[in-house]
């Protein structure tokens, strides 16, 4: 059987994207805040919807499928820790310059 998680509210997901290299992008006339940032070489966006906090197990696994890591891994991430093979916040192609 699988172990309890703990509940993320709003203000820990906010931290572990900022900690894995997103950054909030101007807000729009929704409820959502987007993150803009890059998981594992891709240019992603993650979307948080701080009144359905504290976030159930579907919309943690929606937003850790957006950043680009498990689940694991964003519990992780709220722990204060990242991925080990983590690219960092922007993708390889831009960090090493030709």
């Amino acid at each position: 059987m699988g172990r309890k998680r703990p509940q993320l509210d709003c203000r820990d997901v906010k931290r572990l994207l900022r900690l894995l290299g997103f950054e909030a992008a101007p807000r729009t006339g929704t409820s959502h805040e987007k993150f803009k940032g890059y998981g594992r070489g891709q240019a992603r966006r993650v979307y948080v919807d701080c009144p359905k906090a504290p976030f159930s197990p579907d919309l943690i696994k929606s937003m850790a499928s957006q950043a680009g890591v498990t689940v694991s891994e964003f519990y992780e991430a709220a722990d204060g820790s990242i991925p080990a093979d983590w690219p960092g916040p922007v993708p390889p192609a831009v960090a090493e310059p030709t």
